[in-house]
């Protein structure tokens, strides 16, 4: 929907999942997407080289999240808040449902 604003489909993938999510990680994104994982790291590198989110290490994993100090931030995620709404409802559900515990073992599905 955004990518011939933002240049890619996995520019606008990695900003929408981060709105929702708040922060994630590239194996994270790469899931929910259903997409591969090098095209999704090279956008947070690209995004993370150009001031829009930064990155922290949680253990040995790089986990991002949105810049703060970004100028254009509110008007940047009302965006992609206005493009999430448009998004089908089984997406948005899917990108909202933030479950990071494990489940308990033998507990029935």
């Amino acid at each position: 929907m955004l990518e011939s604003i933002l240049g890619s489909v996995n520019s606008e993938r990695v900003l929408v999942f981060l709105v929702a999510r708040k922060e994630g990680y590239a194996r994270e994104i790469a899931g929910c997407f259903k997409t591969g994982l090098s095209p999704i790291q090279k956008q947070l590198e690209r995004l993370e080289s150009s001031g829009v989110i930064f990155s922290k290490m949680v253990g040995r994993t790089r986990v991002y999240a949105f810049d703060p100090r970004y100028p254009f931030l509110n008007e940047l995620q009302a965006l992609i808040e206005k493009a999430l709404s448009f998004y089908p409802e089984s997406m948005r559900e899917q990108l909202l449902m933030n479950r990071r515990r494990p489940r308990r073992s033998g507990k029935p599905l």
